[in-house]
């Protein structure tokens, strides 16, 4: 995908690589035991697999050690990477490596596409922040690991990223090329939107009134909101996407569905503990905003998905 070049005096960016992930425990949204559980992860996940991740999670968004977090995918996916430093400003930090630019440019595109939206419809506009990290950092929703991919914390408005989970998303998932990492950015930028609208609020009030059923249900409707809502971007951007893109997308979304991630972990299917959606309801809402280019094509919250 062609995108502009990013522009640091507009652009919020803030880095904390190379801070050595001490304060990645007790901090932010009175999560101390957040980080340390968090830590555990890959732990858990090669034990328990995606269903004992997910207990996990739920635990910590109850008594407090995550907050809301919008995240890539369910479950603990991805490998401890090797400590970057970090950036002294904006620019610096986000032409650091080909990735950071790469996070940069579809930032700055997606607050670009969805300002405008906002302004056609009579809104107001916030602007998020995109947060890179390494290994762990420090969000307001608690401790930010790896492990977790990357994700969105509605308490500071911002998109947390570590860079290795794109080589993760090409090596491991088979997710190749700069549209499938255009996309993590849009879908974490789609839960940002999501914050804006009460979207996220709601969501949470189910989460806190139902069953553990029906939480992940919300949560799966939030997510393929968030996915479509990455395609509304794409569409916006038409002009600027090449031969491949779309597919380098669906291929994305096919490989971090839940069903998929759960054969690769336990070797089985679980649709109840599902928190992000399948593959095939993945790729079907990313294409849905894609096609329709309409945000009010993407309410996955009235009738079946």
């Amino acid at each position: 995908m062609r995108l502009d070049d990013f522009d640091p005096n507009d652009i919020n960016v803030e880095d904390q690589r190379g801070q050595g992930g001490g304060g990645g425990f007790g901090f932010g949204g009175g999560g101390g035991g957040g980080g340390l559980l968090l830590g555990l992860l890959p732990m858990i996940g090669s034990r328990f697999g995606c269903g004992g991740i997910v207990v996990v999670l739920i635990l910590l968004a109850v008594f407090g050690g995550l907050g809301n977090l919008g995240s890539m995918f369910g479950g603990s996916q991805v490998s401890a990477p090797t400590t970057q430093r970090a950036g002294t400003d904006v620019a610096t930090s986000c032409n650091l490596t080909p990735q950071s630019k790469s996070a940069c440019n579809a930032f700055q595109s997606a607050e670009n596409t969805w300002e405008q939206i906002f302004q056609r419809g009579g809104k107001q506009f916030q602007e998020p922040k995109l947060v890179f990290y390494g290994g762990q950092g420090q969000s307001g929703c608690g401790a930010a690991q790896s492990a977790m991919g990357p994700f969105y914390c509605p308490t500071d408005q911002g998109v947390y990223l570590d860079t290795s989970f794109f080589d993760e998303l090409a090596t491991k998932f088979g997710a190749k090329g700069d549209f499938a990492q255009d996309y993590v950015i849009a879908h974490e930028f789609g839960h940002h939107i999501q914050n804006l609208l009460g979207t996220s609020e709601q969501v949470q009030q189910i989460q806190r009134r139902g069953s553990e059923t029906e939480g992940n249900a919300a949560s799966v409707r939030l997510e393929l909101q968030a996915d479509c809502y990455a395609g509304v971007w794409a569409a916006a951007n038409r002009d600027r996407m090449e031969p491949g893109d779309l597919q380098e997308g669906l291929t994305a979304a096919q490989a971090i569905g839940d069903d998929a991630l759960q054969k690769q972990s336990q070797g089985r299917v679980v649709p109840d503990s599902f928190t992000h959606g399948s593959s095939a309801d993945r790729m079907k809402w990313l294409k849905r905003g894609i096609d329709s280019g309409d945000p009010a094509q993407c309410d996955t919250f009235s009738g079946a998905i």
